[in-house]
């Protein structure tokens, strides 16, 4: 390991590049030109050319030729794929997810914390024609939405500073954008353990969501409710409340060790 100060071998910077360009995929555009990623990264053109045809060759991105631009490829999905498969947290909550769908009828979300940001792991889709899907894999900011603030709520201070330090975006008009505001808000979401969104992520969407939390005390991620805002009125939001909290507290305690699976005591 390089002492502190000392300049970054040349293969681990090279390799902290490959991934640099992998991960701009994972929370920009579907697809980047290399004149865009040079841009971003601050690198120039010609080393991001050689990465991106080392990528190609395995299958790592694409090339469309007709756009000149890259989007992942095969094996970044086959990669994700496996790494969702293998996850501890999404293994334990999956069951607990159905049941949640069938005792509330709506879309039923696992989401993990991942740095500053969440990403949905898994749902369990609403049965009913007209219902609310999400996106698994995709980066989505602490401070908007019934899932994320019940992680931001429960995170360690560290993140939770960070995030209302930073810019807080509107994502919708019903977006917290204040921190005092927001503040107040995360302290009754500990005080009653659940988030309650009706719009603010994403306009005509309503959720309620509670946070899983690891052994050492702060949420990992968060299981959450969701379907069409007018379906979400104040009476079927407090009935949902509870069930959403126990089954949070039921994947929190499988994952503590306290538990030998995710059902109700």
């Amino acid at each position: 390991m390089s002492s502190a100060g000392s300049a970054p071998r040349p293969g681990t910077e090279a390799a902290a590049r490959v991934a640099d360009v992998l991960l701009l995929f994972a929370s920009g555009p579907d697809a980047l030109g290399v004149s865009e990623i040079s841009r971003r990264l601050g690198l120039s053109k010609a080393v991001v050319h050689r990465i991106l045809r080392s990528l190609a060759s395995r299958g790592l991105v694409s090339h469309d030729a007709e756009s000149r631009s890259y989007g992942l490829g095969p094996a970044a999905a086959a990669l994700g794929a496996r790494a969702l498969a293998g996850l501890e947290l999404r293994r334990v909550a999956l069951p607990v997810l159905r049941r949640l769908q069938r005792e509330t009828g709506e879309t039923t979300t696992l989401s993990e914390l991942v740095g500053t940001a969440r990403v949905y792991l898994d749902q369990v889709p609403s049965l009913k024609e007209i219902k609310m899907t999400v996106e698994v894999g995709r980066p989505f900011p602490l401070h908007a939405g019934a899932s994320s603030k019940a992680i931001l709520a429960f995170a360690p201070p560290e993140v939770r500073e960070h995030v209302l330090e930073g810019p807080l975006e509107a994502l919708t008009p019903l977006t917290v954008t204040d921190r005092a505001r927001l503040e107040v808000e995360l302290g009754q979401i500990r005080e009653s353990g659940t988030a309650v969104s009706c719009g603010e992520r994403q306009s005509g969407a309503g959720s309620v969501a509670a946070p899983v939390i690891g052994v050492d005390g702060y949420a990992v991620g968060s299981i959450s409710v969701c379907g069409p805002v007018d379906r979400f009125g104040e009476e079927t939001v407090e009935r949902m409340r509870p069930l959403v909290l126990e089954a949070a507290r039921g994947i929190s305690r499988v994952l503590r060790g306290e538990a030998v699976d995710g059902r109700r005591g």
